[in-house]
């Protein structure tokens, strides 16, 4: 049986372009939509060339309401995975209403268009930010939110109340949450990848930009964290497998597993790797030693 399209906002994305390259293989159709503010049109291209479909795709931003609404008109779909958002914790604190205003107003613009359209399973794409400091590790589902640590990380537990108190009030609407924690890697291939513009936000691309001599060296700080090595754990997932976790949850939305109408999931490995040994680990990998 033939499975439903599924549009992805934020599809050009690093996480974007792998969630469109398995789904495509799980055998669903898809749409992807981005404003290439932080992506860029050759990731369009690799997803083509990864998977041999021409996938659809259009230059919308998911704050314009009426460009979005074109979208909706142009194409079926029965599911959206919303990943489009803007994501620098640091520029966040400078920045907060530039964080509040496109996080949340895409993300109200999705909901409402969702529900006029007819169209019932949001998937959205959330974070473990939204533990904020937690009390005790590691965090679970049934895990209390703290107070959000930055106005990135508050705009994801306010998009999730947004989703929850939606699903709660029309029941044609049914919403997942996926919230993980920091995604690396690429596609085998290495047609697609992270890409970041400007100065990496992220340790993986400050490493391989590092390797590549487009930064003159890695520094790697703190060296006083109660763990084996002195520096911060952090619980890296691979971008695909986080793909692939995308996609059961789109299954699981749209063959009618879903035991409530909203529901949560942390998506990670329960196995945190510190700075310093994610930085020998790719040293040793590459025979090749970082400044």
């Amino acid at each position: 049986m033939k499975k439903q399209s599924v549009l992805i906002s934020g599809g050009a994305g690093y996480i974007g372009t792998h969630t469109a390259v398995e789904l495509l293989g799980a055998g669903y159709e898809a749409v992807l939509i981005d404003d290439f503010s932080n992506s860029d049109e050759a990731a369009v291209e690799g997803v083509r060339r990864i998977t041999g479909v021409d996938i659809p795709f259009e230059q919308v931003d998911t704050c314009d309401e009426e460009a979005l609404r074109r979208v909706f008109e142009k194409y079926e779909f029965d599911s959206v995975i919303h990943f489009a958002a803007y994501k620098a914790v640091g520029e966040s604190v400078s920045e907060p209403l530039k964080y509040y205003r496109n996080n949340l107003v895409s993300f109200m613009n999705i909901c409402a268009l969702m529900r006029e359209f007819g169209r019932p399973n949001i998937l959205f794409s959330s974070s473990a930010t939204v533990y904020g400091e937690p009390e005790t590790l590691p965090v679970t589902e049934q895990s209390a939110r703290q107070p959000a640590t930055s106005p990135y990380g508050n705009t994801k537990q306010m998009a999730e109340d947004i989703l929850r108190d939606c699903c709660a009030a029309y029941p044609e609407v049914r919403g997942i949450a996926l919230r993980y924690f920091n995604p690396i890697g690429a596609h085998p291939s290495a047609l697609i990848g992270e890409l970041p513009r400007g100065v990496p936000q992220n340790l993986v691309p400050y490493i391989t930009q590092t390797a590549a001599g487009i930064r003159e060296c890695l520094s790697i700080f703190g060296n006083d964290y109660s763990t084996p090595d002195g520096t911060c754990l952090r619980d890296y997932i691979d971008v695909v497998d986080l793909a692939r976790a995308h996609v059961a949850a789109v299954d699981r939305m749209t063959q009618d597993r879903m035991k409530t109408s909203y529901e949560i999931f942390n998506v990670g490995t329960g196995r945190p790797v510190s700075g310093l040994e994610l930085g020998e680990g790719f040293e040793k990998a590459h025979g090749l030693m970082l400044n």
